[in-house]
């Protein structure tokens, strides 16, 4: 598949946009001052051991304590080489409160962010990326990803095997590395190795929740991991950016240089594909498909709801197959929507139902034909006896709308509002509760606009009549500031 990547640069944010065929497929974000952490070295600090959970809060200089489980702590030889063609056996892992204690210094590594009131989830299993392997300094294991044909790994392996030596460490050769020279994979053996004599160094000299490492910055790790073969052109909107990609790239990933190359066209870099307005629809509930159907997405804690509807398609010649042609389109349209907003964890679809199985068996499989493009691991569990799809994607970072947005201070994330009705009522109810308490020689109503005209219209004969039964008059003021279910009763 061939892409274009397109890099908006400015000091407070980078922005990059992964085009194909004129469509955004996958939007990343970074900004300066809210950089992610994973990848991530530090020399943390245990704050505090708990036996019960078979874990540890590790002080790493956050506002929260990070989290580290015992299966993190070991060398969980299954755990960490999962995505490899060979496996060892793990032995069961010590208690954790007969490893750690509170104050001890350790080294860790941030396997992810933190994300809502959760804290960075580490790991002690410390492994660093580089352009075709990712080093293990802790093991002894050499492995190969298992997208590399099976054929191929024994030979990669034992490559890799002779070039890395008896030194010391492990290495899992990654799947842009299957045709790398023998060079190649020299150049980034040293240099991951180099890496990590710097990272040793650091825990000696620094002090307890300290950052020994820092992971590649977005733009370096654009050319890490996001270029592929059909990547025909990366181009950036920043002279300084450029230049800086040029040398990390000839010291790197010198087969990228000539995909490099500077926007300096007048209009602004994501307007060439109307990339700003595919943001703002990522960032909404509804997503309108080409046949007329549409998406409707949901996203809690816990998990997505993804609900698809015909809307105002109405093109085939009977109901099963306009059912099925949505659902065909709708599978294509969710795969792009959740890598463009980058949803993570359980994914619940509702297709539109539908009777024949050869219809849910088509439907099953181009939505995981279209899954198999995403760069995150997805696992899709088919559909439950409800119909429903249940599906998971791995969490890696914030979600797009938890980067670029917050909670409505109006209705506190529910949603929804009180009608201003609902809230008028709310008052008069306050308002008797008070005068059964306290005895002023007046209450004054501060709330919202809206509100004070109903109580003002449809709701007066309400409040006279409060009025009276309390033997107290009612005062109205009108707030703009306040939000509709916002208000305060002041005794005078």
């Amino acid at each position: 598949m061939q892409q274009d990547i397109l890099i908006n640069w400015s000091p407070q944010e980078t922005r990059v946009a992964v085009v194909e065929h004129g469509a955004v497929q996958e939007l990343q974000v970074e900004r300066t001052l809210e950089r992610g952490l994973v990848g991530n070295v530090y020399l943390g600090k245990v704050a505090r051991v708990l036996p019960g959970m078979q874990s540890a809060f590790i002080d790493i200089g956050l506002d929260r304590a990070a989290f580290l489980h015992v299966a993190d702590l070991m060398s969980s030889i299954n755990s960490r080489h999962a995505d490899t063609d060979s496996a060892v056996p793990a032995t069961p892992p010590q208690p954790i409160e007969r490893q750690l204690f509170e104050g001890q210094a350790v080294m860790v590594q941030v396997l992810k962010d933190p994300i809502g009131t959760k804290g960075a989830r580490l790991t002690a299993q410390i492994s660093i990326a580089g352009r075709l392997l990712v080093f293990l300094p802790q093991d002894n294991h050499v492995g190969v990803s298992q997208k590399i044909p099976p054929k191929q790994r024994e030979e990669l392996r034992q490559r890799v095997q002779a070039l890395a030596g008896d030194m010391g460490g492990g290495f899992i050769l990654r799947t842009n590395g299957e045709d790398a020279l023998d060079a190649e994979l020299s150049e980034d053996i040293a240099y991951l190795r180099k890496t990590w004599a710097r990272i040793k160094e650091a825990s000696v000299r620094l002090p307890p929740a300290s950052v020994l490492h820092q992971d590649l910055n977005l733009l370096q790790r654009v050319l890490r991991d996001v270029v592929v073969e059909g990547t025909q052109t990366i181009r950036i909107d920043s002279r300084e950016q450029f230049d800086k990609l040029k040398i990390f790239a000839t010291e790197f990933m010198p087969a990228t240089l000539q995909k490099l190359q500077l926007y300096v066209g007048e209009r602004p870099i994501f307007d060439l594909f109307n990339i700003d307005e595919d943001i703002a629809r990522a960032l909404g509930r509804r997503v309108d498909l080409k046949s007329g159907g549409y998406l409707i997405i949901d996203q809690t804690e816990a998990l997505t709801t993804v609900d698809v509807n015909t809307g105002g398609f109405v093109g085939a010649r009977n109901f099963d197959d306009t059912i099925f042609k949505t659902n065909l389109e709708a599978s294509q349209a969710i795969a792009r929507q959740l890598r463009l907003r980058n949803l993570g964890g359980i994914v619940i679809v509702d297709f539109i139902d539908m009777i024949r199985e050869n219809h849910r068996d088509a439907v099953l499989a181009e939505f995981q034909k279209q899954l198999a493009r995403d760069r995150i691991k997805t696992s899709v569990n088919g559909f439950s006896a409800l119909g429903l799809l249940e599906m998971t994607r791995k969490r890696t970072r914030e979600s797009l709308a938890h980067q670029l947005c917050e909670p409505c201070s109006a209705c506190t994330g529910k949603g929804v509002v009180k009608t201003a009705r609902s809230v008028t009522y709310d008052i008069l109810r306050e308002i008797l509760r008070e005068a059964r308490q306290f005895n002023p020689r007046e209450f004054r109503v501060i709330a919202s606009p809206k509100v004070v005209e109903l109580f003002l219209d449809e709701e007066s004969q309400h409040l006279a009549g409060l009025s009276d039964f309390i033997g107290k008059p009612i005062s109205l003021q009108a707030e703009a500031a306040m939000a509709q279910e916002q208000y305060d009763i002041v005794l005078l």
